[in-house]
């Protein structure tokens, strides 16, 4: 029923929405982060709990994700180090999760990397809150003032279009026979389970399935998801 980085929003007044941060593995349990919220920290919730809250219509389950993060055409060389240093420390921690999303267990490991890396502790945790509320791709760890023409918030995605820092390696990479297997692949098992066909989630799944770890030159964007899939969809037609 769930995937990871659904949003979740209730409905009561003011309306309150939360990101799925992570599942266990029998369903049973669910760590969330509430959206816009400036003291919020991932909470263990019961899985069974979330989907009665559905059925009851006391929350809802959001087609679009606002929250979520990606980069503007361009990113100036030292706000692309700025990502980097703060994907490191992300991705690092994450590693280790659920245990990251424990008060005390997240202190000491933040302030054991922040020892070892010459860091600010409440540097870290800020990466950490930005990755969670802006969709836990790299994208998320864009420096706000990066995106112009958008103070406060990341820009948000075109399909198709290509992202990243004009550097030495591309934002995504280069989509080849085995990417786009990987692609056909995830559309094809979203497909199978869920009546009502998502190429959003089919994606968010593919990235949990698959790039959880990866560099940020090594994850394929949701244009470039869409674009191979409609391609090769019409290619099979002509096939045929």
């Amino acid at each position: 029923m769930f995937l990871i980085n659904d949003v979740i929003e209730y409905t009561d007044a003011p309306p309150r929405a939360f990101r799925i941060l992570w599942i266990d593995q029998d369903k049973q349990l669910v760590y969330t982060f509430e959206l816009d919220s400036p003291t919020a920290w991932p909470q263990a919730v019961p899985l069974q709990a979330l989907a009665l809250d559905l059925q009851m219509r006391r929350a809802r389950l959001l087609l679009t994700d606002r929250w979520r993060a990606t980069p503007g055409a361009d990113i100036a060389q030292q706000h692309g180090a700025l990502q980097e240093k703060a994907w490191h420390a992300v991705r690092t921690l994450h590693q280790h999760v659920p245990d990251l999303y424990e008060r005390r267990w997240r202190a000491r490991a933040v302030a054991d990397y922040a020892m070892l890396h010459g860091m600010s502790p409440a540097n870290i945790m800020r990466y950490l809150r930005r990755y969670w509320e802006r969709g836990q791709t790299p994208e998320a760890l864009v420096p706000d003032y990066a995106n112009s023409g958008a103070p406060g918030r990341a820009r948000v995605a075109s399909a198709g279009v290509k992202r990243g820092r004009p550097s030495k390696a591309a934002a995504s990479p280069n989509v080849d026979a085995p990417l786009r297997a990987i692609f056909r692949a995830a559309a094809a098992r979203h497909a199978a389970a869920h009546p009502d066909f998502s190429r959003r989630a089919a994606y968010r799944q593919m990235l949990a399935d698959h790039f959880t770890d990866a560099a940020p030159d090594a994850t394929p964007s949701y244009g470039q998801f869409i674009y191979w899939l409609e391609r090769d969809r019409d290619a099979s037609i002509e096939a045929d």
